[in-house]
């Protein structure tokens, strides 16, 4: 299966108004954004799981990248609420489920083969900073080779984000127009190197989740 799998061109998916696709796991299903391949693939996706709905144990030799929207996710390590974000590095296993439900943005196989540290931390964690148009921003990752970001930008703002190497935002609530079109809740967007964003909020604002870096990491782990 191909989906925006272009790099060289802007991608978007309105996922919010999107219907859910059932996954193989009973209980468990899918908003696709981009994928290339069919159950083992590069994907990116957002993924509802109903109460008490459990995923078989498995592996992720290319690793896994998770931002709880909702709910509460669930694995071997703990409990994590909306607004944990977790990395879990190649070649990590666990049994992912949830007794109440849970909504979570999902990234598989698109790490580094040097891409090994394990992240588990919450959306507001750590030193907030803020300019124009932007009243927080936390760093949740940054290894050199990508950032990435949970930022609140302000209602009726401008908000301006240059992008040298690529951009991917995940619209966590309220609103933006990137001046092509609107962007509200669980809207994906993914910029070409060299596209920059300028963006105005609406009357709400918006909660943004980015990551500035390769759309395609070089040196990424192969399936």
């Amino acid at each position: 299966m191909l989906l925006n799998q272009d790099f060289a061109v802007r991608a978007v998916v309105h996922a919010g108004a999107m219907a859910w696709v059932p996954s193989p796991t009973p209980g468990v299903e899918r908003r696709m954004l981009f994928r290339i391949g069919g159950e083992k693939a590069r994907a990116t996706s957002i993924v509802r799981y109903a109460p008490g709905s459990r995923f078989p144990a498995h592996g992720h030799p290319g690793g896994e990248e998770i931002l709880v929207l909702d709910g509460v996710f669930q694995d071997e390590s703990g409990d994590y609420p909306a607004g944990s974000y977790m990395r879990n590095p190649p070649g990590t296993s666990h049994t992912p489920g949830s007794a109440e439900g849970c909504v979570i943005f999902v990234k598989l196989w698109q790490f580094r083969k040097d891409d090994d540290v394990p992240v588990a931390r919450r959306v507001g964690d750590g030193p907030v900073a803020s300019w124009p148009g932007v009243a927080a921003s936390t760093k949740l990752f940054d290894n050199g080779h990508e950032e990435v970001r949970a930022e609140t930008w302000e209602r009726d703002a401008a908000v301006e984000i240059a992008n040298p190497k690529g951009l991917e935002l995940l619209v966590l609530d309220g609103s933006f127009t990137d001046g092509t079109e609107f962007l509200e809740k669980h809207t994906w967007l993914r910029l070409p190197p060299g596209r920059h964003l300028k963006a105005r909020t609406g009357a709400r604002g918006a909660r943004i989740w980015l990551k500035a870096g390769p759309l395609l990491q070089d040196n990424i782990c192969e399936f």
